[in-house]
């Protein structure tokens, strides 16, 4: 079985610190690191972030964490896949928005990817995913 890592759990990760930190990082020991993948739209969703920082710093000093953080996504999502947001992820999520399914429109893609992949999200954002009918989640923060 394979894993997409929705961007709460990412972001987890990057903080490597913390009870979730922790406990997550113990769930993932137990497994192969192929069983794990990122997707794009979570990537899209951390790089927006740090564009945002950036462009809001008002000191040297931040425009200096902005790109460092920046550099902290890239060389983060380097660690597994970052699979697309290609015709299968579309063909779901055009197919979710037909049937009204609401949640954001990024969480949206998400779920497609992983529908469009059989795989299981982790994510701790279980009450706007469990709305995605046959997408499979679990919360491995806890």
């Amino acid at each position: 079985m394979r894993y997409l890592l929705d961007t709460d759990h990412i972001s987890f990760l990057q903080r490597r610190s913390g009870t979730e930190f922790l406990i997550l990082a113990a769930h993932i020991a137990q497994h192969q690191s192929t069983d794990f993948a990122f997707s794009i739209v979570s990537f899209h969703e951390q790089v927006i972030g740090a564009h945002t920082f950036i462009m809001r710093s008002q000191t040297p000093g931040d425009v200096v964490r902005g790109y460092t953080l920046l550099m902290e996504i890239i060389r983060g999502f380097s660690a597994a896949p970052i699979l697309p947001f290609d015709a299968g992820g579309v063909t779901i999520f055009e197919g979710l928005r037909a049937q009204r399914v609401r949640i954001a429109r990024m969480d949206l893609r998400i779920a497609s990817i992983a529908l469009s992949r059989g795989l299981v999200l982790l994510t701790r954002n279980t009450s706007d995913f469990s709305k995605v009918p046959n997408l499979i989640t679990q919360d491995w923060t806890v």
